[in-house]
């Protein structure tokens, strides 16, 4: 069928994805129950850091649209981050296979389909499970996303600040949670409070909270994310030598008992790829997208500052060419100051089983721009593997609604086999750098080796922090001035006189800038 035969409603939504320049292939436009192959769907690859929303109710097909998309950048020299949840993601590394119902779809969509896996990279979080051990220092991390972690109130993420700041002060490295700990339990001490003195003070109510957390925290195993080596991100932003990008796929099954601690991780990543990477503004294609799977667990529960640090993080991470997919059920999971910024939109199918369900479902219609399709009907009736979609053009501007019957991924829509997994895991490059945890010296052997204080000579308190200047706002381009409301990074910009709290002053999160 020529573009002329297309019904007209049809050929108009054909005309808005008539994109010139490469772009990833969705599939084909979907109207009463029937797909046009001649008008087909697509995402431009120099919008992707403008980010983007897939979202749809459990079953729909999320997992299988972000391995389709996951494939075409790869294929397009861009690496590709990817969070597998359940465990089903790692068959991106293996040829699918073809059977009937891929080969009837492949024709449906006029999609010329064949098997091939992609270069993959397995990461597990702190080795817990198959893949390259991913960890982070806990200075690195920072105050904020550990105080996410341990589901602290503001007031508690504010002495979790100071504490931080005592330990940058002073020369206390934070490597693990038992650097952290030793750290609390010097500052309760008489030696500790008098030291403190001079930049605010820690309850013992407050520190027992902390110390408490950490304590389960630790027996939950996840003191095994934190320590070294540290994970260096900029791996993640490699391709293999045929120029495809390298998939890295961070395995998570082992770890779905501690939603909180996994979704904070990968905002520690994102965090850190913004501290690290140039400013290099529009490019013709990213650098890195990134599939941030179950995002609704980053947002349940955070402080106002945490979701200001994470607005920032979105808004501004698009100027390293760097674009954030966030996976999720509902549209009305992620904060409306994050969902406005994003410009892609996949949505799979909604359930209206009960008055909660309706609202959301009229909540979401209301976010598409108008179109000829009745989407309160359309988005109820999708069958798996479909989707509404729209894109931002080459120019911007965002494309018509367009119902969409999606092609299907050419790689193992499954997961490879636990040998075949390892295997792959050995041969890294990468293993031999990251498997084996190191333990330095660091705060936990330096207070262990303090001496006790004698009551003839008891040490001298420090010097008070000088008060930090005031920033105009046109020098700080409005982020500072946005962000020093919050208490833990006032306790932070006191910090400047050192390099290291320079450093993390200008951090989103709190969270330190690499020292190479």
């Amino acid at each position: 069928m020529t573009t002329q035969e297309l019904p007209p409603a049809v050929r108009d939504i054909a005309a808005g994805y008539a994109f010139t320049g490469p772009a990833l292939e969705l599939g084909a436009v979907l109207l009463d129950g029937a797909a046009y192959p001649g008008a087909q769907v697509r995402i431009p690859l120099g919008v992707l850091n403008r980010h983007g929303l897939v979202a749809g109710a459990t079953g729909t097909g999320k997992t299988k649209t972000l391995q389709l998309m996951a494939e075409q950048l790869s294929a397009q020299g861009v690496p590709v981050f990817l969070a597998d949840i359940k465990g089903d993601v790692s068959g991106i590394s293996a040829p699918g296979a073809a059977n009937d119902r891929v080969t009837a779809r492949a024709a449906e969509v006029g999609q010329e389909w064949r098997g091939q896996g992609f270069p993959t990279e397995f990461y597990a979080l702190g080795g817990l499970g198959n893949g390259i051990p991913l960890r982070a220092t806990v200075t690195s991390f920072g105050p904020l996303l550990l105080a996410k972690v341990l589901e602290l109130n503001e007031t508690q993420e504010a002495s979790l600040g100071l504490i931080f700041h005592f330990a940058d002060r002073n020369g206390l490295e934070l490597y693990d949670l038992k650097d952290l700990s030793a750290v609390i339990s010097f500052l309760t001490s008489p030696e500790g409070k008098e030291q403190l003195k001079g930049i605010g003070g820690l309850s013992a109510a407050t520190a027992g909270v902390i110390l408490r957390s950490l304590t389960v925290l630790e027996n939950e195993g996840a003191g095994a994310f934190f320590g070294e080596p540290e994970f260096d991100t900029a791996e993640l932003l490699r391709t293999a030598p045929d120029g495809r990008g390298v998939v890295s796929v961070l395995e998570l099954p082992a770890v779905q008992d501690r939603p909180r601690l996994f979704s904070t991780f990968l905002m520690w990543l994102l965090a850190d790829l913004y501290q690290e990477l140039p400013e290099v503004g529009d490019l013709d294609r990213p650098k890195l997208v990134f599939f941030f799977d179950e995002a609704h667990l980053l947002f349940k529960g955070a402080s106002k500052g945490f979701l200001e640090a994470i607005t920032q993080t979105v808004r501004l991470i698009r100027s390293k060419a760097v674009g954030i997919f966030f996976v999720t059920q509902t549209p009305k999971d992620v904060p409306a100051d994050v969902l406005a910024q994003l410009g892609n939109r996949v949505q799979h199918a909604l359930r209206a089983f009960t008055p909660d369900d309706a609202k959301a479902l009229k909540a979401t219609v209301s976010t598409f721009p108008r179109s000829t399709y009745d989407l309160t009907e359309v988005l109820t009736q999708l069958g798996t593997g479909e989707a509404v979609v729209t894109v931002l053009s080459e120019k911007g501007a965002p494309t018509p609604v367009a119902a969409t019957r999606l092609r299907a991924p050419q790689s193992l829509m499954g997961p490879v086999e636990e040998g075949v997994l390892r295997a792959a895991v050995d041969a890294s490059p990468l293993t031999a750098r990251y498997r084996d945890a190191v333990d330095r010296e660091s705060a936990y052997e330096k207070l262990s080796a303090r001496p006790a204080p004698t009551t003839a000579e008891p040490a001298p308190a420090p010097e008070p922090a000088p008060a930090p200047k005031p920033v105009p706002a046109e020098e700080s381009g409005g982020l500072l001035g946005s962000l020093l409301g919050n208490p833990v990074l006032k306790s932070f910009a006191r910090s400047a006189g050192t390099q290291l709290g320079r450093e993390i002053s200008r951090s989103l999160f709190g969270t330190s800038r690499r020292r190479r």
